[in-house]
């Protein structure tokens, strides 16, 4: 599937006026219609048409699928026969652990998350395809199961907007327990800042894999946590730890983005030896902008 860059005189959403749209679902469908405004296909297409066999024409039978270059050989008319059509299963699991209430900007990291979560689940079911969402910490805290209707993107509002406490990420019984009750193979969308514990992270991938699952782990993180602008003293408070740091940040930046490089480093690298579509997502970019990033790339793999 191809994907059109969109014209230059196209802008994108500017962010303030998406968060100016209160409700998520409205916000979601602002996002996507934005985006597809400039796209002549998405490759976000689940369906998937594998060519299975030859059999000889018969009266009715579409002209379109005559293969003519059979024809050609041995002056016979063969029509190809393809598998079933199968859609996309798309399973989004979105981080709401209490580092992800962190944000100075337009936007915390979950309501960047959430929004775009909405945003891929109202792009999928446009395309007909079965969208289920899990919102997490150390435990699942609602779900609503793959399903391919227009209502059921209400349903998965209604998990983003779960009231939500402020605990750590357990990963791994998460990321586990979901291995062992998706019904079939597809695409599990993870959407996360990964604070918490890394090697659970990817324990639950190792699950999630040999079942089948496609992996794509999109890696929300805020403006300030990737530059660290802080300037002056400042008191720095854990969102999941109760622990605070009074300090001179000036004084701390150069290890800070140096320990942020090797962590991003490494979680590229074992996503890689995971065989998980890795993106890092940051929220000063517009939710629009990272949805056909996406697009973008998932066409690129597609190739």
């Amino acid at each position: 599937m191809n994907f059109l860059a969109m014209p230059a005189s196209k802008k994108y959403l500017h962010p303030e006026a998406i968060r100016r749209i209160a409700r998520m679902e409205l916000r979601a469908r602002t996002v996507v219609e934005g985006v597809l405004a400039g796209l002549h296909k998405s490759p976000f297409k689940g369906q998937s048409v594998e060519f299975l066999q030859h059999r000889e024409y018969v009266r009715g039978d579409d002209l379109r699928r005559v293969d003519w270059k059979v024809w050609g050989r041995q002056d016979r008319l063969y029509v190809k026969e393809f598998e079933e059509e199968t859609n996309l299963r798309l399973t989004l699991v979105v981080d709401a652990s209490a580092s992800m209430e962190y944000g100075r900007g337009l936007f915390t990291k979950f309501d960047y998350a959430a929004t775009l979560a909405a945003s891929l689940a109202w792009l999928a079911i446009s395309h007909q395809d079965a969208v289920g969402c899990v919102l997490f910490d150390d435990r699942v805290r609602a779900s609503t199961p793959s399903r391919m209707s227009r209502s059921q993107l209400t349903s998965v509002v209604e998990v983003l907007e779960t009231p939500r406490g402020r605990r750590t990420t357990d990963f791994a019984p998460v990321l586990r327990g979901l291995s062992e009750t998706l019904p079939k193979r597809g695409m599990v969308v993870i959407l996360s800042d990964l604070l918490g514990d890394r090697e659970g992270v990817f324990r639950g991938m190792r699950f999630l894999r040999q079942r089948g699952h496609e992996l794509v782990l999109l890696h929300v993180m805020d403006e300030d946590e990737l530059e660290f602008p802080f300037e002056g003293p400042t008191r720095f408070e854990g969102l999941e730890i109760p622990e605070h740091l009074a300090c001179n940040p000036r004084a701390l930046r150069k290890g800070y983005l140096e320990a942020v490089e090797d962590f991003l480093s490494t979680v590229r690298r074992r996503c890689a030896s995971s065989k998980c579509d890795y993106s890092l997502v940051r929220t000063g970019e517009g939710v629009d902008a990272a949805l056909v990033k996406f697009l973008s790339r998932r066409s690129l793999l597609a190739m």
